[in-house]
């Protein structure tokens, strides 16, 4: 006795109330569906309210292993009002599972039963399939079983060293003996292998030349992340490579998280913003979420996979329910969202959100020399800022170059400083930068601490950049005075210098000279550490 359930709405979460709104009968169906009193012909605000509140009980989900980036985003869907009636049970007398029917391109929820039945024996599943631990399925199991989870801490100390062990087994990555630093004359002209076209474009630097062979190549400048350092380091330890051994411990967000608690104990330092790894932390997090509720503390959460850029698959919400069943569709972090960003007045759309990039130079990791690019990068909200409308991509988001049919504002960081500081006379930009290089320094000091793999590797030949993207929010110091706060958001690996190259040409001959030459004199760049 194998049965079909159809599906009756499929959607991906940013995409929810714009289909409700949309979609002619839709809202109407789900809030049958889901027991909500829906009254007259057409739908009113507070009806679509509950729907999007009420969802998280019934939604499941599945994800395309291929295509682009946007198309792996997990899809979420509910199940016609035969499947969403199915109830929970710790002993279950069914099992389902999502089909994806090819031929059709549709896909169906497989039921099927886990022992015989007599007539009239309830059809149940267990909605924490799969989750043994106690704790975890009483966790996974809050939205339809609430249960109180203040007696457990919220303290989430750094994980052990095994953790970072696995991490380093998972991205197979092989450790490089170690050498001595490669001494080269002073005159050398280095050849470059490179399959970055930014690079290959702009790299215009005397001392400089590219090759297409790998192998007599001085210097490797991949897009793509090296794995066999060992190798390298046996064979031919005087190349130099663009990349260290476990940077990941930066640019994967659930690790830059574990990280920093070095640098701020079990919380975090004031630089990062909180941070719960929802595939280990889950019950700290409930806690957590439940003791500010309890406190009436604002309790907007931000929801973001561990290695997924442009905002992919991200969502601000204050729903608990939503924030655990996000946990099922793919690794994710949960961090406080900002709920008092530092805005900035646009004449065209009021006081919006903005992030800034800063640039960063690794010169080594012990001894830690870093330096940060001088020019730095800013990009901004479309929309008044304010903590409603939280699938409002052009409110609460300020990546807008990769959203089609949405506007992009640019202001280079020469022309924002006036604009911030005439906005903001008692914050002069360079007191707010030496801030932002604090926690730049602190940040890689606590990356580069332990050896490898619970810290980045020091490994004489590797040099890199990375990108860090970061807000500002309101705060307050020790001694009660209003100060605005860094927060990281992430660091990436490899960035998109497409902008710092268009403005500022030298761009890359600043960064070759800075990191394989040593020379910084003529750079435009800042020493951090």
């Amino acid at each position: 006795s194998v049965f079909l359930v159809d599906h009756a709405w499929t959607f991906r979460a940013q995409q929810a109330r714009q289909q409700l709104c949309r979609l002619p009968g839709l809202l109407h169906r789900m809030a049958g569906l889901m027991g909500i009193p829906f009254h007259g012909e057409l739908p009113d605000d507070g009806t679509l309210q509950q729907v999007l509140h009420e969802m998280w009980k019934y939604s499941q989900t599945y994800q395309l292993s291929q295509g682009t980036a946007e198309e792996k985003v997990p899809v979420w869907y509910i199940m016609d009002e035969f499947g969403s009636r199915i109830q929970h049970s710790d002993q279950p007398s069914f099992a389902a599972a999502p089909l994806f029917y090819m031929p059709q391109q549709i896909a169906y929820t497989v039921l099927w039963p886990l022992r015989d039945l007599e007539t009239g024996d309830e059809v149940t599943r267990d909605y924490a399939y799969g989750e043994m631990d106690r704790l975890i399925r009483k966790c996974v199991l809050l939205p339809w079983v609430p249960a109180e989870l203040l007696d457990v801490s919220c303290f989430t100390p750094e994980p052990p060293d095994e953790h970072y062990q696995a991490i380093l087994a998972e991205n197979k990555e092989k450790l490089p003996i170690a050498i001595n630093p490669p001494v080269y004359a002073k005159d050398k002209v280095f050849k470059v292998f490179t399959d970055i076209q930014q690079v290959l474009n702009n790299l215009t630097h005397p001392r400089f030349v590219f090759t297409d062979n790998e192998g007599e190549a001085d210097i490797l400048y991949n897009f793509s992340h090296f794995k066999d350092y060992r190798k390298l380091s046996e064979e031919r330890p005087e190349v130099m490579v663009n990349q260290f051994p476990c940077e990941n411990l930066l640019t994967v967000k659930d690790c830059l998280a574990s990280i920093a608690r070095r640098a701020g104990g079990p919380d975090g330092p004031r630089w990062l913003p909180r941070t719960f790894n929802l595939q280990t932390e889950l019950p700290q997090f409930i806690s957590c979420f439940q003791q500010r509720d309890r406190r009436g503390e604002d309790n907007h959460w931000i929801c973001k996979p561990w290695n997924l850029a442009r905002s992919l698959d991200t969502h601000i919400t204050n729903n608990l329910n939503s924030i655990i069943r996000q946990r099922e569709s793919s690794p994710k972090v949960v961090c406080k969202y900002i709920e008092e960003p530092v805005l900035l007045q646009r004449e065209d759309a009021g006081a919006v959100k903005f992030d800034v990039r800063y640039v960063v130079l690794l010169r080594s990791a012990r001894p830690l020399r870093l330096y940060c690019y001088d020019v730095f990068w800013l990009r901004f909200s479309n929309r008044a800022f304010s903590l409603d409308d939280l699938d409002d991509y052009e409110k609460h988001f300020t990546v807008m170059n990769y959203a089609p049919g949405v506007a992009l504002k640019q202001v280079h960081c020469e022309d924002f400083i006036p604009l911030f500081e005439k906005q903001y006379p008692e914050y002069p930009w360079t007191a707010v930068q030496e801030s932002i290089f604090k926690a730049f320094a602190e940040l890689f000091q606590v990356a580069t601490s332990k050896p490898a793999p619970l810290g980045i590797c020091d490994y004489p030949s590797s040099r890199a950049i990375y990108a860090i993207d970061l807000m500002l929010k309101w705060d307050t110091s020790n001694d009660g005075k209003r100060i605005m706060q860094p927060q990281i958001l992430e660091v990436n690996f490899n960035p998109d210098c497409d902008r710092a190259c268009k403005y500022h040409p030298t761009f890359f001959n600043d960064v070759f000279s800075t990191l394989f030459l040593d020379e910084t004199d003529n750079c435009h760049v800042t020493r951090l550490v």
